[in-house]
């Protein structure tokens, strides 16, 4: 039987395939950290593409009755959703590069292409 962290993994995962998000990465981080079981990073190529794909995410979760806050919608060049088990950055590309958190965690935690 699959636990919350890997429900709510599944869901956003779908949810990103879903709306088209670009360059979906998810990086493992249980037994690096305590802030979460999973990172998931992803890009969509504008912002309105970012805001729309994070809208969903946080409606998918909430629906399956997941709570889950969300930081940046307004100006959605990054869209931070925090579903406790699992993180979720939502970037344009610009943005994403040069923040470039992959390569923040990727020493500390297993990095995989979705």
């Amino acid at each position: 039987m699959e636990n919350a962290e890997e429900k709510i993994l599944e869901i956003v995962k779908t949810t990103l395939e879903d709306g088209k998000a670009e360059d979906v990465v998810v990086i493992d981080l249980k037994g690096k950290t305590s802030i979460a079981g999973y990172m998931v990073v992803a890009s969509g190529n504008s912002q309105r593409h970012v805001a729309s794909i994070a809208e969903k995410v946080f409606e998918n979760l909430k629906k399956s009755g997941y709570k889950s806050s969300m930081e940046g919608e307004e100006k959605a060049d990054w869209v931070l959703i925090d579903a406790f088990d699992v993180i979720v950055h939502i970037f344009k590309p610009e943005v994403r590069a040069f923040y470039n958190i992959e390569k923040m965690w990727q020493s500390a935690a297993n990095l995989r292409k979705e």
